[in-house]
């Protein structure tokens, strides 16, 4: 994508592979130009694009920017789906496509879980796995290592599961429906993912409603049975977006973070001579390369005003994090990681209310994962130029397909 396809036309950007793929150099060219530009997603569907951060920042907890699946769904560019694709259609009301008093009441049910202080007692036991997990590695024959196969995947989907209280042996299969429900591919493909996803969790919840267990799940479950706070689609929904929320962020910061470091070895250096730089490198490895791309979807119900561009109402409106996190307006030379950065008030997990719920757990987790990482593997390498990674087909995931590395 040539910088002549943008600048100086008020024709919709169209969103390609090569987006995909280095979406920083596009943000740069688009926030040069204003704080919010209209484009065409893969899909054909055009929407707004929020890029700066001071009007992201606000776009993200304006009202007048509405979050619900029902409207979303209604003007998807594709034909509305059949009445038997409403199981995977349940799988989109949850909190994250849903406003106040409906998100209020959702996130309530599960806040708690996710508290500072619920979050550190987990440390001993992500720790743990974290450790079971280089044990593994290091006696693989394999050179290289697919660092996101055999690390970066396994540690959180390993830690949310046992919180839910999900059996371990259908991860790998949740994890393919994941990647597809998230991805740009095409429509008819993410809906059967979808239908996929939602049978398995219907069963899940039959299964758990059968034998009761001292887990989130049970908890989830009971909300819907006993206290009648939970209709059927927004508990297969809840428990959706926990298991996909809670393991891609983490998945994509650790394999994010991992691919920054190797790529900056003074960074690097500087992280394994002082360790307790790594809460803080921790925050500039999210603004740095997020794990998200782009926040959920919003519409606007009136005229919204964002700097010097007003938005109509009725248009789609998507907030760029990453290119938030990359306007020198906010931090200084955004492009160079710097681990000792002030890198607090980022939007790598949003803002306001739909503030990322699992933040203190992909925090905590990274912190384990970076720490144990380089510790165990001081040679750890990339075993491919940075060139030939490729990144997922998605332009809200910001997360490597593979991360090939040499231990040694």
């Amino acid at each position: 994508m040539a910088q002549t396809d943008i600048v100086g036309t008020t024709e919709p950007l169209a969103l390609d592979d090569s987006f995909v793929q280095d979406p920083y150099a596009v943000y740069e060219w688009l926030r040069d130009e204003g704080p919010a530009r209209k484009v065409l997603l893969p899909s054909g569907w055009g929407v707004w694009v929020v890029t700066r951060y001071a009007e992201a920042r606000a776009a993200l907890t304006d009202p007048r920017l509405r979050k619900d699946s029902r409207v979303l769904q209604r003007y998807m560019p594709d034909a509305a789906p059949p009445e038997d694709d409403s199981l995977a259609l349940a799988l989109q009301a949850h909190m994250l496509n849903s406003d106040p008093p409906d998100h209020t009441r959702l996130r309530k049910l599960v806040g708690k879980a996710f508290t500072a202080r619920r979050v550190a007692a987990l440390r001993p036991r992500i720790e743990a796995i974290t450790t079971e997990l280089l044990d593994a590695m290091a006696d693989l024959d394999d050179d290289p290592v697919d660092l996101i196969d055999h690390f970066a995947f396994p540690l959180p989907m390993t830690v949310i599961c046992e919180l839910l209280g999900v059996p371990d042996g259908d991860r790998q299969e949740f994890r393919a429906w994941s990647t597809t429900v998230l991805s740009d591919a095409p429509d008819q493909e993410v809906r059967a993912a979808s239908t996929a996803m939602a049978d398995y969790l219907v069963d899940l919840l039959a299964v758990k409603r059968a034998k009761p267990a001292d887990d989130l799940l049970t908890g989830l479950i009971q909300a819907r049975d006993h206290e009648d706070r939970l209709n059927e689609q927004e508990l297969v929904s809840m428990v959706f977006v926990l298991l996909v929320a809670g393991h891609e962020t983490t998945v994509n910061l650790i394999g994010n973070g991992t691919l920054a470091l190797l790529r900056h070895p003074d960074q690097l250096a500087r992280l394994r001579q002082d360790p307790s730089l790594v809460p803080g490198a921790v925050e500039e490895l999210l603004r740095y390369n997020g794990p998200v791309n782009l926040a959920t979807m919003r519409y606007t119900t009136e005229p919204v005003r964002l700097g010097d561009v007003e938005i109509p109402a009725g248009e789609f409106v998507l907030v760029s994090l990453a290119s938030a996190n990359h306007d020198d307006r906010r931090f200084a030379d955004p492009e160079r990681l710097d681990i000792g950065r002030e890198a607090t008030g980022h939007l790598a997990f949003g803002h306001g209310i739909h503030y990322c719920l699992g933040a203190p757990l992909a925090r905590l987790e990274g912190e384990v994962a970076f720490r144990q990482l380089f510790d165990r593997f001081p040679g750890l390498r990339l075993a491919a130029a940075p060139a030939e990674l490729r990144w997922r087909n998605s332009t809200l995931i910001r997360g490597l397909v593979r991360l090939p590395v040499h231990l040694a």
